[in-house]
């Protein structure tokens, strides 16, 4: 906008100054000095980035975002709700506070790939075989392309999992709003991210699934780690 200036600060907020920003507050300067600074920049507590496009992008509140190693500004949920506009997939789990690169966990949308294996005559057994297709994990892998294209290069998810079930609230791995418990979920799958961030290619995961009459199984399975910026082979 004419007369508007925004520019982003080292640690990733959003800083703004132009006419319309406020000149301070009421009787209290101490405030006023904690989010104007001299050079009448105002400190909106907003994190963002420019987009390849020109557009800003607000990804959090500051006060919620990490980092990355090179001290790049990581908002995990911004990523996993960007990954969820894919109809392909559910759920996912950005990981990369404090590491080198982001990777994630992703939970397909059995419906919408299931449909999508049918119409290509591509048969499976359950959620875990179908996850688990190298037809469908390169059907992910360009789905995550997508996503990383209006990213930052920095931000841009390079490595990736499919789960072999779904996140569910009654496995504790979720809240029943939805919103992942990313705590337990680091716990959890410990050995995931170990595996991102060590070069691996394959995990073993113990899962355990809480049924609706309170009975729980327990289900052993192996589970790929492919790279995004090469298509995962055909086996």
């Amino acid at each position: 906008m004419p007369g508007i200036e925004v520019k982003i600060a080292e640690r990733g907020e959003v800083l703004v100054r132009g006419c319309s920003v406020f000149k301070g507050y009421l009787k209290n300067e101490d405030a006023t000095r904690e989010v104007l600074d001299p050079d009448g920049w105002f400190h909106t507590g907003d994190a963002g980035f420019i987009d390849p496009r020109g557009h800003l992008v607000i990804i959090d509140r500051a006060k919620d975002v990490g980092a990355l190693a090179d001290g790049t500004p990581f908002a995990p949920q911004f990523i996993e709700n960007k990954l969820k506009f894919s109809p392909f997939i559910r759920e996912a789990v950005a990981f990369g506070n404090e590491r080198p690169f982001v990777a994630a966990m992703i939970a397909i949308d059995l419906s919408t790939v299931g449909n999508w294996a049918e119409r290509r005559g591509l048969a499976y057994t359950s959620y875990n075989d179908l996850s688990q297709k190298a037809e469908v994990r390169e059907l992910i892998a360009n789905e995550i392309r997508k996503g990383n294209e209006t990213l930052p290069e920095a931000t841009k998810i390079r490595r990736f999992l499919l789960l072999t079930k779904d996140l569910e609230a009654d496995d504790a791995e979720m809240t029943r709003t939805r919103k992942v418990r990313r705590k337990f979920v680091a716990e959890k799958y410990a050995a995931v991210i170990d595996a991102f961030y060590s070069g691996g290619h394959e995990v073993e995961l113990a899962t355990t699934i809480t049924y609706e009459d309170g009975r729980q199984a327990s289900i052993q399975s192996r589970a790929r780690i492919e790279d995004v910026e090469k298509a995962p082979a055909h086996v």
